[in-house]
Formats: structure tokens, C-alpha cells, sequence
């Protein structure tokens, strides 16, 4: 039905009567991996009817996540390589 995660973002908020500019930012600048606008998704079934400030709360706090998650495999692999060297040497 949607070509992406993004545009049924978009036409989910546009229907719950954000404004154009409101829609277009959270779907397609800010939430733009799959990820992120499928936990948005979910946020917008499970609430009837958030105010604007509610979703870009939640918007910050998806991308929050996101970020975090992305910190953490960064350290990992950078922890491997270091115990890599130790094991093995240069």
C-alpha cells in the first residue's frame, strides 16, 4: 500500500490533522530509517489523539534510542578490535 515506512508515517499524521510542514518533518527529516518511523508508528495506533508537543516528546525520545543504540555497537566493535590486538598483536 505505502512505498515505505516513511510515507504511511506521513499520511498517519496528515490523517490524525497535523499540518503539512508539521508531517513532512517528522516523516521524512527526522524519522527517515525504517526504525524509527515504525516505532513512531506504533506510538500513533497506540494514542488516540497526542498533541503536537506529545509527538515531537516522542520523536526525541525514539531518536534518543536510536542514537544510543548506535553509541553502544560503535563501542562494542571498537572493544573487539582492542581485545583483537591484545590476543593477536599489530
Amino acid at each position: 500500500m505505502y512505498k515505505s515506512r516513511n510515507d504511511e508515517l506521513y499520511h498517519v499524521l496528515k490523517e490524525k490533522g497535523y499540518p503539512e510542514d508539521f508531517c513532512r518533518e517528522i516523516a521524512y527529516k527526522q524519522m527517515n530509517t525504517d526504525y524509527t518511523a515504525t516505532r513512531m508508528l506504533g506510538y500513533l495506533y497506540r494514542i488516540t489523539n497526542p498533541r503536537p508537543e506529545d509527538v515531537v516528546d516522542e520523536m526525541l525520545a525514539i531518536l534518543s534510542d536510536r542514537n544510543a543504540i548506535i553509541q553502544k555497537k560503535e563501542l562494542e566493535h571498537a572493544q573487539a578490535t582492542i581485545n583483537q590486538v591484545y590476543r593477536n598483536g599489530l
